[in-house]
Order: structure tokens, then sequence, then C-alpha cells
């Protein structure tokens, strides 16, 4: 529980981004309503960490845009994402995965969201596109992106998103609870049921875009992440080794 809407920070983990992270953060503080969008590398190999700076100092000296702050801390989205929890300002904090593009207005849907003093968190529908260079534009991955769906459907009816759905949440609610566990895999579901304990997460009627590079690269691995690990996770399987099952993940 607790009061409507303030100020929101968008939290960003990154790890070996560089091909993204300029875009990324051009759009992401170009959201109508977000107070500041925090970027956390977990280390990059990559031009990630220059690119990044570059960004930053773009969107920060440009009109009309969110102040971007940047930090580093351990590898893992959960270690990433409390670094960035920890230096932001806002009463709600956003998170949003590099991959993944909110809808122009989220702001919007944020603040109407948590007008509900019995919600505590929320997040959106998923879509998953081809963002590749020369894929049509908003082009969904014809049959694949109906079974990748199902991970969507799934979350709404059973009240558990996931951390590809853009994630917000009353600071206040994040801090009680300790923030997300610093997990190998599955943090996100772990935040959702423990969130549930403070009051309503709801899944708002607007959809973020969803990047099927994952897909992609391994088509049979990724939906067996999307359909199958969520269930075995709350059978007890511990998030290690669903993570050795499943390989590198940013």
């Amino acid at each position: 529980m607790g009061p409507p809407a303030g100020a929101i920070s968008v939290i960003v983990p990154v790890l070996d981004e560089a091909a993204r992270v300029e875009p990324m953060v051009a759009r992401l503080s170009a959201l109508a309503g977000v107070s500041e969008v925090i970027v956390v590398d977990g280390g990059s190999r990559d031009e990630t960490a220059a690119r990044l700076a570059y960004a930053a100092r773009e969107a920060s000296g440009a009109a009309a845009r969110a102040p971007v702050r940047t930090a580093s801390s351990p590898p893992g989205r959960g270690v990433q994402m409390n670094a960035g929890a920890r230096v932001a300002a806002g009463d709600v904090l956003f998170f949003v995965h590099a991959d993944v593009a909110p809808p122009p207005d989220a702001a919007r849907w944020i603040g109407a969201t948590l007008l509900d003093p019995s919600v505590v968190a929320g997040a959106f529908r998923t879509w998953t596109v081809d963002d590749r260079p020369g894929a049509r534009p908003r082009r969904a991955m014809d049959a694949a992106a109906w079974w990748l769906h199902l991970a969507d459907l799934r979350s709404r009816w059973s009240g558990l998103p996931y951390g590809d759905q853009c994630l917000f949440v009353r600071a206040s609610a994040f801090n009680a609870l300790g923030g997300f566990a610093e997990i190998a895999l599955m943090e996100d579901l772990d935040l959702s049921r423990r969130l549930r304990a403070l009051g309503r997460v709801v899944t708002v009627p607007a959809t973020v875009r969803v990047s099927g590079r994952r897909f992609l690269a391994r088509p049979l691995r990724s939906l067996l992440w999307m359909n199958s690990f969520p269930a075995l996770y709350r059978l007890g399987v511990p998030p290690r080794a669903l993570a050795a099952l499943y390989g590198h993940v940013r």
C-alpha cells in the first residue's frame, strides 16, 4: 500500500551492449514523465562503458530529456539492478532490460496504475520483435512470437511478471523487501512473489517490445526457458542449476 506515484527512476542493467546502449539511452531519456535514467554496467568487456558515457552526456545536455547517470557493479541482473536502486531518487523504480523498448507513454501508465494505493507494483504486456538491421519495422517473428507470447499470458494469469515485462515498483515496497535476490536467474519472479505479500501486482494493457535476439540465436533453448523454467523454479530447482542449463544471460 502507498501514496500515488511520484518521480520515476528508470534503472537499466547492461553487460556488453555496445551496439545497443546509445539508442537505448536516447529512447529512455526521452520518455515523457521520467525523472532520471540510471544505467548500471556489470563489467562490460566491449565498448559499452565508453559509448554509455558519451550517450549519457548527450542525453543529459539535451532539452526535454531526463538526466542520465551511470553506475557500475559486479555482473548479474539482480546485483546490477540493486546497485541502481541504491542511488535512485525516484518514488517509483522502473526496471528496464537493455533489449526491451517501453511504450512512449509508459510513465502515464505507471502513474495511473499506482493511483490505486493497494497496488505495490506492476508490469507491461510483451511482444517479441525481430529488431535486426533490415528487418521489417515492428515485425513480430511470425509463429514463434505466439509461442513466446505464452510466457506473457502465463504471467498475467499468475500475477507474477518477469523482467522482460519492465517491472515498476514503489521504492518503499522495494526497499522494505530488501530489493532483488542476488541469484543467478529468476530474480524477477522471486521479487514478484514477495511483492504479492505486500499488495497487488498488476499487468497494464500496454505493450513493451522485446528484442528477439535470444530466440533468433537459440530458438529451442529460448522456448524452453520461457515456458518451463518458471515452473521448474517453483518446484524448487535452484536458480544456479537453471542458469547452467540456459547458458549465458545478460
